[in-house]
C-alpha cells in the first residue's frame, strides 16, 4: 500500500527541488555567509494521450528544502561545509500507472515520500576535495549540463548504471566518499566508493537507517573530466563503474556462488557549444554507456541532443531542446527509445515553466508488448 503525505502550499512553496539532472543552488550565494538556506518547488503535469499501458495521467511534485554550513564563516577551520537536503515526493506516478516504460519520462517521479536526500560534509584543500556522508552519486559523476535541460530520467544518470546496478540516486541515496583532484586546468579527476545496496523505503521509509553489511557489496566509480573553456566551452567525460553483490548470503547459507553478481560498465559525456551570437547559443550533448556483464539488464545505451538558448528570447532566458535516449536490454534483445522536444522558459528570477513532449518507442516496463507511448507534460518549478 502507498503511503500518502499531504503537504500544505505553504510548505510546497517552501521547500527545494532536485533531481537526477538539475543541482539546487542554495539561494544566497554570498561566500562570506555561515548559513546558507534554499528552497524550490516543481511539479509536473503528465499525460499520457496514446499507446502505452492505457491513457491517462496526473500530477506530480518534488521539493526539498536545502541548509549549508561554512566552517570558516562560522569562526572554526577552513574549507569546510556541511550540507543537509531534505526532500518530498508526492502525486502520481505515469511511467509506472500510464506509460510503462523502462527509461521514465519524468526524472522526479518517486511516489509518496518525506525523506533525507543529502547529509555530508565536504572539504576543499587547494587541489583536492573530499566528501563524506549521505551522497547522490549523479551531483558528481555521469552529468551533463546540456542535458540537464530535458525531463527524462535517461537524461541525467544514463540507463546502464540506474538499472544494473543500486546506484545511490534520486530518490534514495546512500552512504559514501568522494574524492576530487584537480589534476590540471583543465582536468579533474573523480573517485567514489558507496554502500552497495541502500535500504529500500519499505523498511527506510525517511532514508535515516544507513545498515552497512558486507553482503551488500561496494559501488565503485572513477571519473576523468576534459574541460575546454577557451572558444567554445566544451566538456568530455570518461567513467567506469562497478559492483559486487553477495546475493547468496541474503537467501541461504548454502546457496552456491552463481547467484554472486558482479557488473561493471564503462560510460562517456560529450557537451560542447556549437555557436554562440549575444545572449544566443547553440549547444550539443551526447551521452554513451556499455555494460558487458552477464548480471546487467542494460548492456547499451546511447543518448544525445541540441538546446538553442535564447531562441525566442533575446535576453536568452528561454531554451529549446530536442534529444533521444536509446536504451538497449540484455535480456530480451530488444530495446526502449524515448524521443524528447521541449521548452524552457524563465519567467522572472524565481519562476520557470517547461512544456515538453516525449515519444516513447516500444515501452518495455512492463515485459509485454505496448504500442508507442505519445506524452505530454508541463513542468512548473519555483526557486527561491
Amino acid at each position: 500500500m502507498k503511503r500518502h503525505y499531504k503537504v500544505s502550499g505553504l510548505i510546497l512553496f517552501m521547500a527545494g527541488f532536485f533531481n537526477t539532472n538539475i543541482y539546487c543552488q542554495v539561494s544566497n550565494s554570498d561566500t562570506t555567509q555561515a548559513f546558507q538556506l534554499g528552497a524550490a518547488y516543481q511539479g509536473d503535469f503528465i499525460t499520457n494521450l496514446h499507446g502505452g499501458i492505457n491513457s491517462g495521467g496526473g500530477y506530480l511534485g518534488l521539493a526539498n528544502l536545502i541548509i549549508e554550513f561554512n566552517t570558516k564563516n562560522l569562526g572554526l577551520w577552513k574549507g569546510g561545509y556541511f550540507r543537509v537536503n531534505g526532500a518530498n515526493t508526492h502525486g502520481s506516478t505515469p511511467s509506472a500507472d500510464f506509460i510503462g516504460d523502462m527509461q521514465v519520462v519524468s526524472n522526479i517521479e518517486a511516489g509518496d515520500h518525506t525523506f533525507l536526500q543529502e547529509l555530508y560534509y565536504r572539504h576543499q584543500w587547494n587541489h583536492f576535495e573530499i566528501i563524506a556522508g549521505l551522497q547522490d552519486m549523479n551531483v558528481e559523476f555521469a552529468a551533463s549540463d546540456h542535458a540537464a535541460l530535458f525531463l527524462n530520467s535517461s537524461f541525467g544518470m544514463i540507463p546502464t548504471i540506474s538499472h544494473n546496478i543500486d546506484a545511490p540516486i534520486f530518490p534514495l541515496t546512500a552512504l559514501g566518499i568522494t574524492a576530487k583532484f584537480e589534476l590540471s586546468e583543465n582536468i579533474n579527476w573523480l573517485n567514489a566508493f558507496y554502500d552497495g545496496c541502500p535500504t529500500g523505503f519499505n523498511h527506510n521509509p525517511y532514508n535515516l537507517r544507513w545498515n552497512i553489511s558486507a553482503v551488500d557489496g561496494i559501488v565503485g566509480i572513477s571519473e576523468v573530466q576534459f574541460k575546454q573553456a577557451e572558444g567554445r566551452n566544451q566538456t568530455i567525460k570518461i567513467g567506469i563503474f562497478s559492483h559486487y553483490h553477495k546475493l547468496e548470503n541474503e537467501i541461504s547459507e548454502n546457496t552456491g556462488e552463481s547467484l554472486n553478481t558482479a557488473t561493471m560498465g564503462i560510460y562517456g559525456y560529450f557537451d560542447r557549444e556549437i555557436w554562440s551570437r549575444g545572449n544566443q547559443k547553440l549547444s550539443c550533448f551526447s551521452q554513451a554507456g556499455f555494460s558487458p556483464s552477464d548480471a546487467s539488464t542494460s548492456d547499451f545505451y546511447l543518448g544525445g541532443g541540441i538546446n538553442f538558448n535564447g531562441l525566442l528570447s533575446k535576453s536568452g532566458n528561454d531554451t529549446f531542446g530536442i534529444a533521444f535516449a536509446h536504451e538497449h536490454f540484455s535480456f530480451a534483445l530488444t530495446a526502449e527509445t524515448a524521443v524528447e522536444m521541449t521548452y524552457y522558459y524563465q519567467l522572472n528570477t524565481n519562476i520557470f515553466i517547461q512544456p515538453d513532449i516525449q515519444y516513447i518507442i516500444n515501452p518495455a516496463g512492463t515485459g509485454l508488448t505496448l504500442n508507442n507511448a505519445l506524452i505530454c507534460g508541463l513542468r512548473l518549478g519555483v526557486e527561491l
